[in-house]
């Protein structure tokens, strides 16, 4: 399933727009606008499953880079992928809009100002920058108060004034009578929509919003030992209120690009070396990989092909904590695929001076079982 088609919206929508996407097809589907109807229900199913995944930065990050088998993990605690019903679609419904939404009314606490929206941003890194840690400067699209109404919405020389509606409370109550006795209903007020007051003159230059669009330098100083997936929170930096609200957050989610020289496990490093048949029999010193450029290591004689070094301490640094991973390397024996007329004439002389082993030696371990067994796992 493709959660972003599912939505209509395209892979670097802003959390609004997934949002907004989100109501207006909850709204269509809801199996409580639809007598419950099975395929009303089914497809309500589905928009809320991906809307759950790409609200959530941690699962959408995880959904970005490897797809819905990502989520098996970041599922934990939650719906997840991989069995999402529909009382799990309601729950997220209800989460995140309340029965007011469900009748085309915006659920509201009263009139005020409304805090703004978080913006998600993705950083990509290197593992050599994850080693270190970084400062990384990015351009962040926001909205930002309205200068010339100074986020009132109103035209400069003008005010708001409070709706007579409502009496500046944004919400009006109705009273209806039911064989349960008398009902009492809470909805947002017609006139302002919710906001408590009305502005007679709108400013022209956001048109009554009280927010522009704006590019914002932030410099963002990442820890060293990230993961992709993980991401901190900018508190107070992201979208501003309308109407004088407070603004969101910033979510900031790394995305380490694979590295050619090591496969990664949380901390640990592994890597793979060649190594001639003469070094693995007469021992050599050969140069590993490492994070910060090559390391010596020493390969004892009658070291077997597939033999694992463990180098303690060079491996990742663990993300706000103390410690560093370890690096694994194994070496393997390296065959050519050529050799020259006198590289024969000895390969042939030292193959009469072996012998077979005699006995049945075990089968070979593979490198993740010696992995294991090398950790007592």
């Amino acid at each position: 399933m493709d959660y972003y088609a599912t939505l209509g919206v395209a892979r670097g929508a802003t959390d609004d727009e997934i949002k907004q996407a989100y109501r207006r097809l909850a709204m269509k589907w809801h199996p409580d606008r639809n007598n419950g109807s099975k395929d009303a229900e089914a497809k309500f199913k589905e928009v809320t499953e991906a809307y759950d995944v790409l609200r959530d930065p941690q699962k959408r990050a995880a959904y970005d880079r490897y797809g819905v088998d990502g989520l098996r993990g970041a599922a934990a605690g939650g719906p997840g992928a991989a069995h999402f019903d529909l009382s799990d679609a309601l729950n997220v419904f209800m989460r995140d809009f309340g029965f007011g939404d469900l009748f085309g009314e915006m659920r509201r606490s009263g009139a005020g100002p409304r805090p703004g929206a978080d913006v998600r941003i993705v950083i990509p890194l290197t593992l050599d920058e994850v080693a270190t840690g970084t400062r990384k400067t990015v351009v962040a699209k926001l909205l930002d108060p309205c200068e010339p109404c100074a986020g009132s919405g109103a035209e400069p020389g003008t005010s708001p004034h409070p709706c007579a509606t409502c009496g500046g409370a944004g919400e009006v109550r109705r009273a209806t009578r039911s064989f349960l006795g008398q009902m009492i209903s809470v909805a947002p007020c017609p006139t302002c929509s919710g906001e408590g007051v009305v502005i007679g003159s709108p400013c022209r230059s956001c048109r009554g919003e009280g927010r522009r669009r704006a590019e914002r330098e932030l410099s963002i100083d990442i820890p060293a030992g990230v993961a992709t997936g993980q991401y901190m929170t900018l508190r107070g930096a992201g979208n501003a209120g309308s109407r004088g609200g407070g603004r969101g957050d910033v979510l900031v989610v790394f995305e380490v690009a694979e590295d050619a020289r090591f496969e990664r496990d949380g901390e640990d490093l592994y890597c793979e070396v060649l190594v001639t048949y003469a070094q693995l029999v007469l021992g050599a010193e050969v140069m590993v990989p490492g994070l910060a450029g090559e390391i010596a290591l020493s390969v004892p004689a009658g070291t077997q092909s597939g033999h694992v070094f463990h180098l303690r301490g060079r491996g990742l640094p663990r993300v706000n904590a103390s410690g560093t991973g370890d690096l694994h390397v194994r070496v393997q024996l390296w065959t050519p695929s050529e050799v020259t007329r006198e590289e024969r004439v000895l390969i042939e002389q030292l193959g009469a001076l072996q012998s077979v082993p005699v006995g049945n030696p075990e089968r070979e371990k593979g490198f993740w079982a010696r992995m294991k067994e090398a950790f007592g796992a």
